[in-house]
Formats: C-alpha cells, sequence, structure tokens
C-alpha cells in the first residue's frame, strides 16, 4: 500500500514517540509498503527503502523542546499545510493515510480528500499528556482535548494503541476497530566486545553500575532517583549511578544538583548516546532504574531494558505495571526510599536479583520482532494491507534485523564509542564495531545542534 504518514515530531530523533513513528516505517517497509513521511524539519533523514521524509519547513526553528510550546505550534501549523498539499497534489495516489498523536485531528479529512481509509497512531491519551504538564482533569483545554480526540477515534477506521490502558479508553468510546501494539527495541543486538569495553569504562576498579536511560523531564522522577543514590552509597559506597539522555542544557543542571548532593564520584553524566549502542550500554550495567513518578504510557526504555537480561527497578505505577510485574522486576513506591530499597535488593546478589533477571528473560520473549511486525501487519490487515502469513512475517523481520547490522558499524557511533570508553581505547573502536557500513542512523548525541535528541 502507499502510505500518507503524517507525524507532528522530529523524526528521526531518539527519544519516544519519534522512535515509535520511525519503528512503525520500518516495519511497514519491511513488510512491502511505501511511505511518505511529513514530519517536522528538525530530524534526521535515517536511510530506509520505500520511505521518503516530506518536511515542514518553518524559517528559523532548528530545535524543538519536549511537550507543549508555541515552536511546537507553529510546527504543527506547518505539518498541517505540507500534508494538505500533499494529498491534494498527489490525490489517487495514497491507498491509506496514516497519523500519529494530535495529527490525528485532521486524518480524517485527509482520507476523505482520498477516498481512504484512516490509521491513527495512539501512543498517548492527550488528557493523560496535559495532566503530566500540570492542567486539571477538570480544566477547560483538558475537557476540550479529550473530546477531540473521541471525534477522531470515531471517525477513524482502525486504531493502533500502544499500550492496554489506550485500548481500553478506545473501546469506552466508540466502536472502531483497535490493535494494542507495544514500541519494542528494534536495534541490533550488542556486541560482548563492545559491552565489555563500555562497562571498564564506567567501573574500572569493578564497581556495581546502575543505569537509568531516558529524557530528564520532571515526570521521569530523577531528582529522585539522585537521592536515592545519596542513601544508597551508604551501605554501598562503589556503586556508580550512569544517567543516559537529556539535552545538554538538562545535562549541566543535573550535574549541579549531582555537586550539591556529594555525588559526583559516584554518578555518570553521559547525555546523549547513538542508539545502536544503547543495547550495549544496558547490557554493561548491573541494575536498570526506572524512577517516573506519573503517568500511564509504557516507556519505550521499559523493552530495552527487558531485552537485555538485566534485572529492573520501577516505580510501581501503571506506566510500568502494564508490562512489568512483580516476577520480571522489583516494583517500588515513587519515593526516594522506596527507589534505595528496591536498588539495594537487587545489587546484592540474592535470590531478589535471581527472579528479577529470570523473570524478565521471560518476560522479553512476548516482545521480540517478529512479534511487533506481525501485530503491525495484523492492524493493515483490518484496512486491506495484505499477507500476515508467519514466512512473510519472518522476511519482514530479518530485513529489520540486517538494517540494525548496518546502523551499528555506523562511523558515527565508531566515534562516539571512542569517546566513551577514552582516548586511550579509541584505536580499538573499529576493531569492536567492525568497518562501517551504510544505512542512515540517529544519533542520540548533539542534542540541540544537528536535531533534537533524547533517549526514550
Amino acid at each position: 500500500m502507499r502510505v500518507l504518514m503524517v507525524s507532528p515530531h522530529p523524526v528521526y530523533s531518539p527519544r519516544g514517540t519519534p522512535i515509535s513513528v520511525f519503528n512503525r516505517c520500518l516495519a511497514l517497509c519491511a513488510l512491502g509498503h511505501e511511505i511518505d513521511l511529513v514530519t517536522y524539519p528538525v530530524g534526521q533523514d535515517r536511510e530506509v527503502a520505500g520511505l521518503r521524509y516530506v518536511r515542514a519547513n518553518v524559517p528559523g526553528v532548528r530545535s524543538v523542546p519536549v511537550g507543549p510550546s508555541f515552536r511546537k505550534l507553529l510546527l504543527n501549523g506547518a505539518v498541517t499545510i505540507r500534508s494538505l498539499k500533499e494529498a491534494l497534489r498527489r490525490q489517487g495516489h495514497y491507498d491509506v493515510v496514516h497519523t500519529h498523536e494530535e495529527a490525528g485531528l485532521f486524518g480524517p479529512v485527509l482520507a476523505r480528500l482520498g477516498g481512504v481509509p484512516h490509521v491513527y497512531d495512539m501512543g498517548n491519551d492527550w488528557t493523560d499528556v496535559l495532566r503530566n504538564y500540570g492542567l486539571s482533569p477538570h480544566n477547560p483545554i483538558t475537557r476540550m482535548a479529550g473530546a477531540l480526540e473521541n471525534a477522531v477515534i470515531r471517525h477513524s477506521d482502525a486504531i493502533i494503541a500502544h499500550f492496554p490502558l489506550i485500548a481500553d479508553r478506545v473501546a469506552l468510546s466508540s466502536t472502531t476497530p483497535v490493535h494494542t501494539i507495544f514500541n519494542i527495541s528494534l536495534e541490533a543486538d550488542p556486541d560482548p566486545d563492545v559491552t565489555s569495553a563500555i562497562r571498564h569504562a564506567w567501573a574500572p576498579a569493578g564497581s556495581h553500575v546502575l543505569l537509568y536511560s531516558g529524557t530528564l523531564e520532571p515526570y521521569q522522577g530523577i531528582p529522585l532517583l539522585l537521592a536515592s543514590m545519596a542513601d544508597v552509597v551508604q551501605t554501598h559506597p562503589d556503586a556508580v549511578l550512569v544517567i543516559l539522555g537529556g539535552r545538554d542544557d538538562q545535562v549541566h543542571e543535573l550535574g549541579q544538583n549531582v555537586d550539591s548532593l556529594g555525588l559526583t564520584a559516584n554518578v555518570r553524566l553521559i547525555g546523549m548516546v547513538p542508539s545502536p549502542l544503547v543495547p550495549a550500554c544496558l547490557k554493561a550495567a548491573d541494575v536498570l532504574v526506572s524512577p517516573r513518578e506519573r503517568g500511564r504510557n509504557t516507556p519505550l526504555k521499559i523493552f530495552s531494558y527487558l531485552r537485555s537480561g538485566r534485572p529492573i527497578v520501577a516505580t510501581d505505577i501503571a506506566s510500568h505495571t502494564q508490562v512489568l510485574d512483580e516476577w520480571s522486576s522489583v516494583l517500588v513506591p515513587p519515593s526516594t526510599q522506596g527507589l534505595a530499597v528496591g536498588i539495594r535488593s537487587l545489587l546484592d546478589d540474592g535470590p531478589t536479583r535471581h527472579q528479577a533477571i529470570e523473570g524478565a528473560l521471560a518476560l522479553e520473549t512476548n516482545y521480540g520482532i517478529e512479534r511487533y511486525v506481525s501485530e503491525v501487519a495484523r492492524a493493515y490487515a483490518q484496512i486491506g494491507g495484505g499477507e500476515t502469513n508467519a514466512a512473510f512475517i519472518g522476511r519482514a523481520a530479518d530485513r529489520i534485523r540486517e538494517a540494525a547490522e548496518r546502523d551499528r558499524r555506523d562511523p558515527r557511533s565508531q566515534q562516539f564509542l571512542g569517546g566513551l570508553v577514552g582516548r586511550a581505547a579509541g584505536a580499538t573502536v573499529t576493531a569492536l564495531l567492525g568497518p562501517a557500513g551504510r544505512g542512515g542512523i540517529g544519533p542520540h548525541a548533539d542534542a540541540e545542534t544537528d536535531n533534537e535528541k533524547e533517549a526514550s
């Protein structure tokens, strides 16, 4: 099928929704569909056969912050106009309109212009997003957002929900078919030598390594994590907390907080990391942490965490418990004491740690690449999207793995790894990663220069 996809996000950049959009494109193109993706002017043109980027330019805009902003409002207007132009200019060309998040507002209009079905990719409940940024459920803006999203749901032909609570919300407001597809990691498996080099750089003396990967937005609970770390080092003075992600300004501010807590020797602020190196970074840790304080959408990092096989400490909130349980992780209250107790239970090599590792590995099998591709194919079968047999799905999954392997050898990853493991190890980077291959990759580094970038 020929797809007009609209995403009001900086695709590709390595944070939750842009990764989700890119992965959806990867799967659809691997299944044989062709996509014209209308998106922000901010982002990396990461190469995928069958994917064409159509960027809605706004003069002078080179970055966009996370969350609501006037700049984003301008960009969303530009995306709307460019999408309408594409739909009118190529009328009769497209077989489906596929919109993400707030682009769903005009998705049904685009679909009607072309006389084609509309697929709405629903990563969040709009009212939840507004509440995360401080608006109350009774605020007129919050209530209006909920009413508008109900209209989008009713006028769509299929909904892709990113987690079960979204699917439940759709079922309560309409009879539109809904398919739940979790946003798993589609990166290549890490090279053991790269993992070893990264771990040695972080903990040359054999220290315990805790790791958080993700954005540094307020709801992520990073202040709680730092406060709990101050508690943990009282009993585990050699423990090292590694934090991946965040814009340069956020990392700088976080560094000041680390200094004020007296944790300079125990915390490493890495900033952005190239996507292909994230699995190796996760594998290099002893414990992975997700201290998110609130929210319902399951963060992409959880699936990457599960895939690593490392034990997980996560706050006991809906964002996590839609996927994790007490068998696959250590669930704790979103508090300093709760996180500290959970982290300690996994730093010690006891039954809690062994159970969390076994549970995570067992759960990870539910979120493989074949499963993801199969669910995308099933959603598109609802609108006449073609085959869903196992052999066809397997070939599509293999194409995704091949692309991920090429990305893992990208020279930008090699350069970043050289800096990460230290100047002395830089000469060994090519040997660790292998020769540079082709295939565009959106790096996690350089937050506000090339593109706006966040870890998931």
